[in-house]
């Protein structure tokens, strides 16, 4: 920086005025149209003053100490910046004046380095309120970072102090068109990039967010789910092999409760409880959102439960959710389902076919599923009650004829 970048001027506050009619002198920095001001300590005669020459005149009995103080103050500041040039170190306003004042100098950090002391002190969480699959989410961005600083910007790491919005732009296009990735998965990515950024504004090395008005894209994800015929196609699918019957009683098990996988798997006897309406409900915490949720057990899911009744806690027999899946497809291809499922179809087809389907208000579909919030049931699940309004509409045309 420059040092005719800077100015440093003196001025008083005219309209606060001490019991001696003094005024306070204020020392006042610009530097790239950037102001800020400090109080010098020193009281001046407002008549004695000199705006245009920086000092107070000879009338002033004090005047030879005032104006020394004035140029001693002057010939720091100038000292600071000159010293911040000579050793590189950024010449910010609040460097400066915190230099003057013998505080600590702001911190500074750089992104990537930042990034890699955040995940090493959150890696400590795994296990206590952090999953491993989320850290290795956050590990699996943090690469791509690397990767992209490189290629972007051919440096090994950028300052924290200079992100801005178009460095989160580069960053989304360098996923799309370098690693192919799909809208849905940057979105997720920028999500996690932005998780340190928190961490660094709460720690002083950023006072504001440059991400702030990001503004994620909009992703409309088709929502796969059995339809009422292929639900008592698969429901009614005779199968032979004991891997299979397992999967499909899961999967069936699954479609009448809502559960995701890590639920499913983890359900044990304890999680089931009778209910005032003399049935059993299901009483557990979403893993994802961590909300106590409270499903009524419907008759077909309790089957499934009765099936499996065992000695153990364990509702039913472990299996690996890859596992699953691949036996899952095997299924879907023998019950002829030309669809791409998974267990997570199954969440979903209790939301749509078994609740929407059989006019179950969706803030009641919100509650079964665990949701945090009204919106996400609205957002995934609003475009499949267009069939009940479909049907509504059928019904009014056959009256009208």
């Amino acid at each position: 920086m420059h040092q005719e970048k800077v100015s440093i001027l003196f001025l008083i506050k005219g309209n606060r005025v001490n019991q001696r009619d003094l005024c306070p002198l204020l020392c006042r920095i610009t530097i790239h149209k950037k102001k800020q001001q400090f109080s010098t300590g020193l009281f001046v005669n407002p008549h004695y003053w000199e705006s245009k020459h920086q000092k107070v005149n000879t009338q002033d009995f004090n005047h030879k100490y005032i104006n020394a103080q004035i140029e001693r103050i002057q010939v720091k500041l100038y000292n600071i910046i000159l010293v911040f040039q000579l050793q590189g170190i950024e010449c910010s306003i609040d460097n400066i004046l915190n230099e003057y004042k013998g505080l600590p100098l702001k911190k500074e950090e750089n992104f990537l380095s930042y990034y890699k002391k955040y995940l090493s002190r959150i890696k400590k969480l795994v296990g206590i309120e952090l999953k491993q699959n989320t850290y290795d989410k956050l590990v699996y961005v943090c690469n791509h970072l690397e990767i992209f600083i490189r290629w972007n910007y051919k440096k090994q790491d950028y300052p924290l102090k200079d992100l801005t919005l178009q460095f989160l732009k580069d960053f989304e296009y360098y996923l799309k068109t370098e690693k192919k990735q799909k809208q849905i998965t940057i979105n997720k990515s920028i999500q996690i990039l932005r998780r340190p950024i928190n961490w660094a504004i709460s720690e002083g090395y950023l006072d504001r967010d440059p991400f702030i008005l990001h503004k994620s894209k909009t992703v409309r994800k088709e929502i796969v789910f059995l339809f009422t015929e292929e639900l008592k196609n698969l429901e009614e699918l005779v199968l032979q092999e004991k891997r299979l019957i397992l999967i499909q009683d899961l999967f069936i098990f699954c479609c009448y409760t809502g559960l995701a996988y890590n639920e499913m798997a983890h359900l044990e006897k304890d999680n089931i409880h009778p209910g005032f309406d003399g049935s059993n409900w299901i009483q557990m915490k979403r893993e994802k959102t961590h909300r106590e949720i409270s499903i009524p057990i419907l008759p077909k899911a309790q089957e499934k439960i009765n099936k499996y009744a065992s000695d153990t806690n364990r509702t039913f027999p472990p299996i690996s959710n890859q596992k699953f899946n691949a036996y899952l497809k095997e299924i879907a291809i023998i019950a002829k389902i030309d669809k791409n499922i998974s267990h997570h179809t199954a969440r979903k087809t209790f939301a749509s076919t078994v609740l929407l389907y059989n006019d179950v208000p969706m803030e009641i579909v919100s509650e079964l599923l665990g949701h945090s919030k009204m919106s996400i049931t609205q957002e995934s699940y609003g475009k499949i009650v267009q069939k009940n309004v479909s049907e509504a509409i059928k019904k009014l045309a056959a009256i009208l004829k």
